[in-house]
């Protein structure tokens, strides 16, 4: 004789206690790689030469290095021969002063990146560029 298998009845099934805690782990990781990504941009520094102590000294006016259309230097208005700058531009670097540089826009470009590169030797980095326009004679 058979028995007949009888199916039970499951009553109706209770709500599940468990979180599905996948999703929690992937926004973890989106937040995780926004930080990492992010850290970097905000710790970085420019570094600036800031003046120290109480009392500001007076700033020297700034020394004038022209090269007109020929060519020839001018320091401060003044002829200079080409022998004659690095020995100024030498006692600018000990005073601190600023060095600005105004070219002739009709000035040959070899000639300006030779002084340009006279002035870096000299160990200037206070320079500034003057404007474009040409040189009063």
């Amino acid at each position: 004789m058979t028995r007949a298998v009888r199916a039970r009845r499951i009553p109706d099934t209770a709500p599940i206690g468990a979180i599905n805690i996948t999703p929690l782990i992937d926004v973890m990781l989106v937040l995780l790689v926004v930080i990492i990504i992010a850290i970097p941009i905000a710790s970085h520094k420019v570094p600036v030469d800031l003046p120290a102590g109480r009392g500001t000294p007076v700033p020297l006016p700034p020394a004038v290095l022209a090269i007109d259309r020929q060519g020839a230097l001018h320091w401060n208005g003044a002829a200079l021969a080409d022998a004659a700058l690095p020995e100024r531009l030498a006692a600018l670097q000990k005073s601190g002063a600023v060095l600005h540089l105004q070219t002739d826009p009709e000035a040959r470009y070899e000639r300006f990146d030779r002084i340009l590169a006279t002035v870096k030797r000299a160990g200037i980095t206070r320079l500034g560029f003057v404007g474009n326009r040409p040189l009063e004679d």
